[in-house]
């Protein structure tokens, strides 16, 4: 086995709850389970819903803010801290991976970690000494998606996690008019999703909005089920797909916070 195959970080997509994830009774030690258990990342690649940016940006590679893009939570919500390292040379290798005519790269070295990115952080890699990276998502086309983690995918090779980082379904207004458990469109995107990774239907996935059974109302808006293309690309370029897996799975306040890993 060579030494790039021993070192080949996987690609996940997790669901990353929002800032009272850190309070749940389960979920913190189910994201630190899961941690505990990867190969030691060199450094993260983040790529999270709460992110759009055109062209595609890079974040902060030097000091990394984080980013409250909140409203209406406690005060204790606004203190949390994530001091991890910046990744320049991560950044650097994202600029060559990426860059090409037509497809321009930009930066916004201000521009920290989102709630999408640090909270689950918090819980997975709680010292904060990764360094950490995150990118904004250019489009929200499926197949423009998967085709940035198929470039990105050789940064595994060299010890980097990449991470799409979203919620497997949301439509938080439609929970305002729900009463308590799961709604029906919850759990039925969620068994269909779950249904089309394990069988590696890649196609219908591409097409979850017409495909799949309340795709418009557990994602009236698509940007949280985005960055799981990345990372099929990024699986995909590597010919790793059928090695996906549910890690964490349920439902928290009426939402699929499915978790799946390839690789």
């Amino acid at each position: 086995m060579s030494a790039a195959t021993q070192e080949r970080m996987p690609a996940l997509y997790l669901s990353h709850g929002a800032p009272p994830l850190a309070d749940d009774p389960v979920w913190p030690g189910e994201l630190a389970a899961w941690a505990a258990g990867l190969p030691r990342p060199k450094a993260v690649l983040m790529v999270s819903a709460h992110w759009e940016e055109a062209p595609l940006a890079l974040g902060a590679t030097t000091a990394v803010p984080l980013v409250y893009d909140f409203w209406g939570f406690p005060e204790h919500y606004y203190r949390v801290t994530y001091d991890a390292p910046g990744a320049p040379a991560l950044a650097e290798s994202v600029r060559k991976l990426l860059r090409a005519p037509g497809t321009p790269v930009q930066d916004i070295p201000d521009r920290g970690l989102d709630h999408g990115a640090y909270v689950p952080l918090v819980e997975m890699f709680p010292e904060a000494d990764i360094p950490v990276l995150q990118v904004s998502m250019p489009t929200l086309d499926p197949v423009r998606l998967m085709e940035i983690g198929r470039r990105l995918a050789p940064l595994r090779d060299e010890g980097v996690l990449i991470v799409g980082s979203g919620f497997f379904t949301h439509n938080l207004a439609a929970l305002r008019h729900t009463g308590p458990g799961v709604p029906g469109w919850s759990a039925e995107f969620d068994d269909w999703g779950h249904r089309m990774l394990d069988s590696g239907d890649v196609d219908a996935l591409l097409d979850f909005a017409h495909k799949s059974p309340s795709g418009q109302l557990a994602h009236p808006r698509t940007e949280h089920f985005a960055p799981l293309f990345v990372t099929l690309g990024a699986a995909d370029a590597t010919g790793e797909l059928d090695t996906r897996r549910s890690v964490i799975d349920g439902f928290w306040m009426g939402l699929a916070k499915r978790s799946v890993q390839f690789g």
